[in-house]
């Protein structure tokens, strides 16, 4: 098994830098074949990170969930994507940072975190493996307070190398739920402003004419808004410790409606789809 070495961080890495350089760069590398590529031997690390209140309001202004004294369970997602972003964009990193695809996100929230709790925050790369479409990984990250791991994350993405196979998860579509928990409109603009909030400026998300080039005739809403959003619903309703774990399916072009269908009393799950179509676009498990 690989030792993973944390190279220590005094700041906060520059995201738009980093996207400028995933534009720029990152497109030229193919990387990839098969899961014959090796991941960095190294991560990163950075102590004392406290989250800024200005942000986590409109953080939670844009997903959906209440300001309080304690953060949203997707939040220290936000805090850490700068270190991913960065391990993602270093010359010994073998996919561009462009292209990936979050397929899967798995969060253990251990309690909750104070929204002025200085956290230590790392992020490492690991299980790399094939798949029928190309190459899959794990980008793990964690918050720690007083020595304790309070948070992990296991953020799966796939390197697309071919067209062939099933795809991440099962994307049968369904009849749309006849009594949804919740009927949302996504506006056209849900990509930026949620750019603007998580540092995630991938090119896809943003406007129709920079998603084009990617596959895409039209913007799509990042995985984690939708994840977000999902689990603001919830809010209150959930133990202080639990595990939420996410499967992306078709992404949300925007414009869009969505439902979401809640599984269990109490909930053990739940599912967004396109509330007209019922195309799927996330399905989740809840546990303790």
């Amino acid at each position: 098994m690989t030792t993973i070495s944390l190279r220590e961080l005094d700041s906060a890495p520059q995201l738009p830098k980093l996207f400028a350089k995933a534009a720029l760069g990152g497109l030229g590398r193919s990387g990839g074949s098969g899961g014959s590529d090796a991941l960095p031997e190294h991560g990163y690390a950075r102590s004392g990170v406290v989250a800024d209140p200005g942000e986590l309001a409109e953080y939670a202004r844009v997903c959906g969930f209440r300001v309080s004294d304690t953060l949203p369970v997707t939040y220290p997602h936000i805090l850490a994507f700068g270190m991913q972003t960065r391990l993602m964009t270093d010359p010994e990193f073998p996919f561009p940072l462009i292209g990936l695809v979050h397929v899967a996100n798995k969060i253990r929230q251990r309690r909750p975190i104070g929204a002025a709790e200085p956290l230590v925050v790392r992020v490492h790369a690991e299980n790399l493996r094939p798949h029928e479409r190309g190459s899959r990984f794990d980008m793990i990250s964690e918050a720690s307070a007083g020595g304790e791991v309070v948070w992990h994350e296991v953020s799966t993405y796939l390197r697309r190398t071919s067209s062939g196979g099933s795809g991440p998860g099962a994307r049968t579509e369904v009849a749309p739920p006849e009594h949804p928990a919740a009927v949302w409109r996504v506006p056209g603009d849900i990509g930026r402003r949620y750019a603007h909030v998580s540092g995630d400026h991938n090119p896809i998300h943003l406007h129709p004419l920079s998603a084009k080039p990617f596959g895409f005739p039209t913007a799509i809403a990042h995985g984690m808004w939708s994840a977000a959003r999902c689990l603001a619903f919830f809010e209150g309703r959930l133990p202080d410790a639990y595990t939420v774990d996410v499967r992306f399916k078709l992404p949300i072009r925007l414009p869009a409606k969505v439902a979401l269908a809640v599984t269990g009393q109490p909930a053990t799950g739940f599912s967004l789809v396109d509330a007209k179509s019922g195309k799927p676009h996330l399905a989740a498990e809840l546990r303790e």
